[in-house]
């Protein structure tokens, strides 16, 4: 079913003009906001708010990413993961690389978690292979003088035809899309529009492609294709595709609940940066990626997401719409740049 298709079932009961489907991960409608219309804004940002205070999960449609641009991505990224083990090996991620680019390594999300038993988590890694591509491996990207130099270590790009072109095409409509969900997340946390423009015009965001293989041998107990865990930066915009065995996030009673699936459709959530920088007024909310059903354990599963990452040293403190003496400041500032690679070490021991 196309998206053109499914949105007249979306459409038979909204329940505002931007929300097309309640619920803990509602689906909403961003058309309104891309047409320059400041009441059209702030309507999608108040909803948006609103899912951020509660969730932090949202299905976005009517994003105006063109469905080539998905498309050409998917092809690419199905077409890398397809390749002999031995090719994508030589493009495994350089050991020293903070970031992880090209090939990754085997590692566990859950190992990342303030709480977690890092050892233990890393006995169960992640079900899943990746690729990385970060702008800051790229000729002419800025840091500051005391950025860690490995932050600059080259990407890695794969001998098959279109591919860094395809990824490259998407990472631009993602930086593009993202800027503009910051500036609506502005607007409903009271502020200026282009409040967080300075924060993210040198973002160091990872481009990680995920392949979940089939599952021909049951996992060991406890073990997913990604173990439960939160994003670590200010937004994470995801593509997924309809494979069983996909992304639930927990909901405040403690249960999992699936992330639907819409296609053209990109699943938004706030990171740890996100809850830090609004005092916890927005929840950065634990999900995972579970394994199939025995009976769907030959189906594979690729997704796409486009971690969002504040300028390396971005200062991530208290923003002041969400302080007030009956609620002071709950966190430290962070380093954006400090904080996601301490979280990279953590979950993959680099």
């Amino acid at each position: 079913m196309t998206l053109s298709e499914a949105m007249p079932l979306l459409l038979e009961t909204p329940a505002s003009p931007v929300t097309l489907v309640e619920g803990y991960v509602p689906v909403i409608d961003l058309s309104s906001a891309r047409g320059g219309d400041a009441l059209g804004r702030r309507n999608v940002a108040e909803a948006i708010g609103t899912v951020c205070e509660t969730s932090g999960f949202l299905v976005i449609v009517g994003h105006g990413v063109p469905e080539a641009v998905i498309a050409e991505m998917y092809r690419a990224t199905k077409e890398f993961f397809a390749l002999p083990q031995p090719e994508k090996d030589a493009l495994l991620s350089d050991p020293a690389d903070p970031l992880m680019r090209g090939f990754g390594r085997s590692g566990s999300l859950a190992a990342s978690n303030a709480d977690a038993a890092v050892e233990h988590e890393r006995r169960r890694p992640d079900l899943s292979q990746t690729f990385t591509y970060n702008r800051l491996g790229d000729p002419g990207a800025v840091l500051p003088p005391s950025a860690d130099e490995r932050l600059r270590l080259p990407n890695k790009w794969p001998a098959l035809p279109g591919f860094e072109e395809a990824y490259r095409g998407y990472y631009a409509a993602m930086e593009e899309l993202s800027v503009d969900i910051m500036r609506l997340f502005a607007l409903a946390l009271g502020l200026p529009e282009d409040w967080f423009d300075d924060k993210v015009d040198q973002h160091m965001t990872n481009l990680t492609t995920n392949y979940y293989p089939a599952q021909p041998e049951p996992p060991r107990p406890g073990q997913l294709r990604k173990g439960l865990h939160s994003d670590w930066g200010s937004l994470t915009v995801l593509y997924q595709d309809d494979a069983p065995g996909g992304l639930q996030v927990q909901g405040a009673d403690g249960e999992w609940l699936d992330v639907p699936v819409i296609p053209g459709s990109f699943v938004i959530n706030i990171g740890d940066l996100m809850a830090i920088w609004t005092n916890d007024k927005w929840v950065s909310t634990v999900h995972r990626v579970v394994n199939p059903p025995r009976e769907a354990a030959h189906r594979e599963r690729y997704s796409m997401p486009f971690f969002h990452q504040p300028n390396f040293d971005a200062v991530i403190e208290c923003i002041p719409t969400c302080a007030d003496p009956d609620r002071p400041a709950r966190h430290e500032p962070v380093l954006s740049g400090e904080y996601i690679t301490e979280k990279f070490r953590r979950a993959y021991d680099l």
